[in-house]
């Protein structure tokens, strides 16, 4: 079984999907007008709406005969902890760095 945090990165890696979550991250939108932004066949766009469904980065809701679709903002989560953490510890690593510097040249200063 993947983990939640690898399906949303495959899912968005393809730059045609990261639009669509684009689209309908505040509005809900029908399938084919997702469809009209973008120049490939429906079917294609159907297939991007799947991948990212099964990712659980988007909600599907049926009206009638329409699929409509909205961004599922919770299933970014996982990533963004992963990236939240990661950009926290490479702070916490870049501060280190310049006081381990600062305190070099501030030592060099004094005995010169």
């Amino acid at each position: 079984m993947t983990e939640p945090m690898d399906e949303a990165l495959r899912a968005i890696a393809e730059p045609r999907r990261r639009a669509i979550l684009r689209l309908v991250a505040n509005q809900e939108m029908p399938a084919g007008r997702i469809a009209e932004h973008f120049e490939v066949t429906r079917p294609a766009v159907s297939q991007h709406l799947q991948v990212l469904k099964e990712a659980g980065l988007l909600i599907e809701r049926r009206e009638g005969t329409k699929r409509l679709y909205r961004a599922r903002r919770e299933g970014l989560a996982p990533l963004r902890q992963f990236l939240d953490e990661m950009w926290g510890e490479s702070l916490d690593f870049a501060r280190r760095i310049a006081e381990a510097e600062r305190g070099l040249s501030d030592h060099r200063s004094q005995a010169g």
